[in-house]
């Protein structure tokens, strides 16, 4: 029977090159359903910067990029690092890039007149950082920073302002410890090394880092420090949000998606992260575990949260009084509750 079909077939029977006529259609319009379906009209190209390059908060830039989510949302992105705050605000400021993935405490650089604005808030409790000392022991507890050099990444950075917290809660006032702007994780490190400093505030992946090569131990971690607070923000320039709405939304759309992603896909998550981060496969998933929490699913604001840093951005005297916070931030750009992932 075969062997009669495809002698049929080859002699160009009708009723069969209808059949396959028919099927081939088939396919080519799935194909291009499928194809209109997934594929953006065009990508957008979004400058994107991160306040440092190595930390596991600016991970899912990588992980939206690397998997295609942004691009799934019309947008493309180019990603560069900062050594802190003030240097990704002087980036945005310079419109070196569109988009600043920065600290909480950043909303100060706005009343100061800084051309962006919050566009979303990206994660809460200040869970990413730890604070480290070298392992000779000349400084055994917390209670003996008092007046030592603490490294920090920039003045007004989410760094300076946890170390400004911890010396409030001790007693000490906000400036119990001499705080020494130095840049990005790497520099602070290699400071503490050299004894320029006695302890330094880093990405927990540089900590852990730290550790396991036998120069160092973790003094402090966080979490504990203030519950209601947002560590991180998304800004944007106010040229960006004039002239490119749109892709904007895209770029949160993807943000919140890849965030989704990220929780239903450790493996896929920690494969990209230790890449980024230059840690082992096991530091790097015992990393995703603590940290994925702090991640907002959703975007918004807290007004906790912000009254905590407006009451902070007195008391640590960055700025003369308490801002109007509702002019530092938009939700405008932020997708529809009831369209965000599950």
């Amino acid at each position: 029977m075969s062997l009669r079909l495809s002698c049929a077939a080859q002699a160009g029977h009708p009723a069969l090159r209808a059949v396959s006529g028919q099927r081939t259609w088939r396919r080519i319009l799935s194909a291009l359903v499928a194809a209109l379906m997934t594929a953006p009209a065009s990508a957008d190209t979004l400058r994107v910067g991160k306040a440092g390059r190595d930390a596991f908060s600016f991970v899912p830039a990588d992980v939206g990029q690397r998997t295609g989510i942004f691009m799934q949302h019309g947008v493309e992105i180019e990603i560069s690092s900062f050594g802190g705050d003030a240097r990704l605000q002087q980036a945005m400021a310079a419109d070196g890039i569109d988009i600043g993935l920065g600290s909480g405490p950043g909303l100060a650089f706005i009343v100061k007149g800084a051309p962006v604005k919050g566009i979303a808030a990206m994660a809460g409790p200040p869970l990413l950082f730890a604070l480290v000392v070298r392992s000779d022991q000349s400084v055994k507890t917390a209670v003996e920073l008092k007046g030592r050099k603490v490294g920090v990444s920039t003045v007004g950075s989410v760094t300076s302002w946890i170390i400004s917290e911890v010396s409030r809660q001790q007693g000490w006032g906000y400036d119990g410890m001499a705080q020494v702007p130095i840049g990005d994780d790497a520099s602070r490190i290699a400071a503490l090394k050299t004894g320029s400093i006695d302890a330094a505030i880093v990405n927990l992946a540089q900590a852990l880092n730290f550790v396991q090569r036998g120069e160092g131990r973790v003094l402090l971690r966080f979490g504990e420090l203030v519950k209601n607070f947002h560590i991180h923000v998304i800004f944007a320039t106010d040229k960006a949000m004039a002239q490119r709405p749109q892709a904007l939304r895209g770029f949160l759309a993807g943000w919140l998606e890849t965030i989704a992603f990220m929780r239903k896909n450790k493996p896929a998550t920690v494969e990209i992260a230790k890449e980024v981060m230059g840690t082992d496969a096991e530091t790097t998933a015992g990393i995703y575990q603590e940290l994925m929490p702090m991640f907002s699913d959703t975007g918004r604001f807290d007004a906790k949260a912000l009254a905590v840093l407006r009451k902070s951005f007195v008391e640590m005297k960055t700025l003369p009084e308490g801002p109007d916070m509702s002019r530092l931030y938009t939700e405008a750009f932020l997708p529809k509750i009831e369209t965000l992932p599950q």
